[in-house]
């Protein structure tokens, strides 16, 4: 029985003393259906926990010729899970709790749950179970094959899976979302409430204002790299990876890392969050800014309210929301100066070449402008244009039945329009990223929405506590990161993206503080 019973049966008592029984067993009814759904939902969580573990073992540490039987567990996992969250005795404890005595009688937490429950099994209860199933093992097979196929730089060995994805995801939102606009479809999932026709409004502003800002930078003095050319030990790489999530905030007591194809965060709860890494022995950059980035998206599930673990509250499914964390982190923080003063050094003292790399010069590098084939090793500016070509791609598979064999074709010609380069092999052009290959559809605009959230964010933060780059200089961090935690990480998914904003920004959602901020860094950096 709830703490409320007593006090509930208390005041009746006082005022209409015959109705204390009648009260106290509606009551004891609502508990028993809520109990009920608390129990089934540990169930379910069981199965999710086993899919989530097997998934993480595929993708870091199991031997190749163990990914059939890995992916054939998989999908049988899933497969449960997904039957338990459209089954009749879910419908009943839903629709029960959902009546209007019932739901009254909630707490926020559990109206919300019981809310967005409800709405997801109207949605998932939908698709049948044997499509449920064969999607999930097309997309357990696409991915090893995109590994093999990124590995051999031969888009053929992903095309045909690719097809077959785009095909069942298809037929998916045709159960789920018979009425709304394919694509639209798509993009709800990944940020609710965000629609084509924002995007394109705000990618738009962005092109305006950024396409003009990198020409100039471009045609300015580029700052010379052959410092950070040579090898780079990989196991020094790793301990600097302990050292930036240590210093951002990441707990070693809730988290853990491996090393994947692809670096990725997943989540089991509050308590357990897993980040991954790519080490280049030529290329340090790139696992550095990796670890910042996937260190700002453990350090927002770490940090949600550990009461909303095991429900659809924990867990922020907001993907905007999520990548504006994880790049407020890695850009506005990381590819700050004053973020490298406090630990400079002990990067020297780690990878050694770095003692004889200067701060200044270090600064510019990761600040250095270039069109550049790979988005997660692209700086701030251009990365933009990675993701809009993505997303345009994205509307001429899913509204205009591009076919997957002109893809190739199709996306050389995208970054010969933004970027003005052509990708000498499938592996840096196409295969590059690995989101298509896990059904992803939908997911590469929350990149660059993340990234205008962060403008809005930057000048919010600054309002309440000051110059970040002061704060940056004095090793206060984590008066940010507790800024955050406060502000945002604690919701988990209980406030949409829009209703974020609006809390934290009170504003609607535009590009403008972004370009501004572009413009007054890149305007120093490189004298225009």
């Amino acid at each position: 029985m709830p703490d409320s019973v007593p006090f509930i049966c208390f005041y009746v008592g006082k005022v209409y003393n015959k109705y204390i029984i009648c009260l106290y067993t509606e009551v004891s009814k609502l508990s028993k259906t809520l109990e009920d759904l608390k129990q089934y939902l540990e169930k379910m969580n069981r199965y999710q926990h086993v899919t989530t573990l097997l998934y993480w073992d595929m993708r870091t540490c199991a031997p190749r010729q163990g990914y059939e039987q890995l992916g054939d567990a998989i999908a049988y996992f899933s497969t449960e899970q997904f039957q338990m969250s459209v089954s009749e005795e879910l419908r009943g404890l839903l629709e029960k709790l959902s009546e209007p005595q019932e739901y009254e009688a909630l707490d926020d937490k559990w109206k919300f749950v019981v809310k967005k429950m409800k709405r997801c099994f109207d949605r998932d209860a939908r698709i049948p179970k044997e499509v449920f199933e064969k999607h999930v093992r097309i997309q357990t097979e696409a991915e090893t094959a995109w590994e093999e196929a990124k590995a051999a730089s031969d888009y053929s060995i992903f095309a045909p899976h690719l097809e077959k994805l785009i095909d069942v995801t298809k037929e998916i939102v045709g159960y789920t979302n018979p009425e709304q606009e394919l694509y639209d479809a798509l993009l709800d999932p990944f940020e609710e409430g965000m629609n084509s026709e924002i995007i394109d409004r705000v990618f738009e502003e962005l092109k305006k204002e950024l396409i003009p800002l990198v020409d100039k930078i471009l045609a300015s003095e580029q700052p010379d790299d052959s410092k950070f050319q040579g090898y780079f030990d990989v196991d020094a790489q790793v301990k600097v990876q302990k050292l930036l999530l240590d210093y951002i905030g990441f707990s070693w007591d809730k988290g853990a890392v491996g090393t994947t194809t692809h670096p990725f965060t997943l989540n089991f709860s509050s308590k357990d969050v897993r980040v991954t890494n790519h080490y280049h022995e030529d290329a340090p950059l790139s696992a550095i800014f990796s670890a910042i980035h996937e260190g700002g998206h453990a350090i927002f599930e770490q940090n949600v309210n550990p009461d909303y673990d095991g429900t659809v509250a924990g867990s922020c499914d907001y993907m905007c929301i999520h990548e504006s964390q994880s790049r407020f982190y890695e850009n506005i923080l990381g590819r700050n100066k004053n973020f490298w003063l406090p630990i400079y050094d002990k990067l020297g003292e780690l990878l050694p070449q770095f003692k004889e790399i200067s701060l200044e010069e270090f600064y510019r590098e990761i600040n250095h402008v270039r069109n550049s084939f790979i988005r997660t090793e692209a700086d701030e500016v251009t990365y933009a244009f990675h993701v809009i070509l993505r997303y345009e791609i994205e509307k001429m598979i899913f509204r205009e039945g591009v076919s997957v064999e002109e893809l190739p074709t199709l996306w050389n010609k995208k970054m010969e329009e933004y970027l003005h380069i052509t990708p000498g092999n499938d592996a840096e052009g196409i295969l590059q990223d690995m989101h298509w290959a896990g059904g992803s559809f939908g997911y590469f605009p929350s990149y660059l929405l993340g990234s205008i959230y962060d403008g809005m964010l930057l000048d919010t933060v600054e309002e309440e506590l000051g110059d970040v780059d002061a704060l940056l200089a004095q090793g206060r961090i984590s008066e940010i990161t507790k800024w955050l935690n406060e502000k945002i990480h604690r919701f988990g998914s209980t406030r949409t993206p829009m209703e974020t904003l609006k809390a934290v920004c009170g504003r609607e959602v535009t590009a403008e503080p972004l370009v501004r901020y572009f413009k007054k860094k890149y305007t120093e950096i490189y004298s225009l």
